[in-house]
């Protein structure tokens, strides 16, 4: 049986769109949820593994990785989706946020992967591991700086574990800008930012997936950053 990909925060949106993807091309797939949705109910319908995991506290992600490495002794690949999309005016205790954003970005990704080392390096095939980063992991956010603080830990993350299981896996992050609008998002919004980026289109989840199978099939990137951005750094 084949080593099967997992994906974490995979209810909805980009994570979603990743399983579907994975699971149409015959993969075996292991997805996380911290809140259930009905997609949970389509994935494992169509054969995912379903595991309900928080990853903001340890005990949460120590429980996640028993299930996670009960599942299979050997995994092909690790998508970590799975975000908090926190900004420092809806948190007064400031503290309780940044160690929210560090551990659901950072902790969980550097525990999973020190967890599963043994199970990547022994796919059949060469392993993959992709660090779903963001666009502001370079530029700083005033509204979300701990969000961006600790995807930048996980930017860096991507560079010291793509020398530390190298040559067996191969990790790398996708850092989007905006792929895709929110429920709720008004016109005026949806123009402004638009205007955003030098392509002045919002892609949607696929742009995500490509970029996924993109890396998937290459043979030789390791320690790279996929800029999904429309060339926003332009602008």
């Amino acid at each position: 049986m084949k080593s099967p990909v997992l994906i974490t925060g995979a209810s909805q949106r980009l994570g979603l769109a990743m399983a579907q993807s994975l699971l149409e091309q015959g993969r075996r797939i292991v997805v996380t949820y911290r809140t259930y949705r009905s997609s949970i109910a389509l994935l494992k319908d169509k054969g995912a593994t379903v595991i309900q995991a928080d990853f903001s506290t340890e005990a949460a992600i120590d429980r996640a990785i028993g299930e996670i490495k009960a599942i299979s002794k050997t995994y092909r690949g690790v998508i970590h989706n799975a975000s908090d999309w926190a900004q420092e005016k809806d948190n007064h205790d400031k503290h309780s946020l940044i160690e929210r954003m560090m551990m659901v970005h950072a902790v969980a990704p550097y525990r999973i992967n020190l967890a599963l080392e043994n199970a990547l390096r022994d796919s059949e095939v060469k392993a993959d591991i992709i660090h779903m980063t963001d666009y502001v992991q370079e530029t700083g956010s005033e509204k979300h700086m701990a969000y961006a603080a600790s995807k930048a830990a996980l930017h860096n993350l991507t560079l010291s574990f793509a020398k530390k299981l190298s040559p067996q896996v191969k990790v790398n992050s996708i850092a989007p800008a905006l792929l895709m609008f929110n429920e709720g998002d008004d016109e005026t919004y949806k123009q402004k930012a638009l205007k955003k980026s030098l392509l002045e289109i919002v892609p949607g989840a696929q742009e995500a997936v490509k970029a996924m199978n993109y890396l998937f099939d290459s043979d030789y990137i390791t320690g790279q950053t996929l800029h999904l951005n429309g060339g926003r750094h332009l602008k």
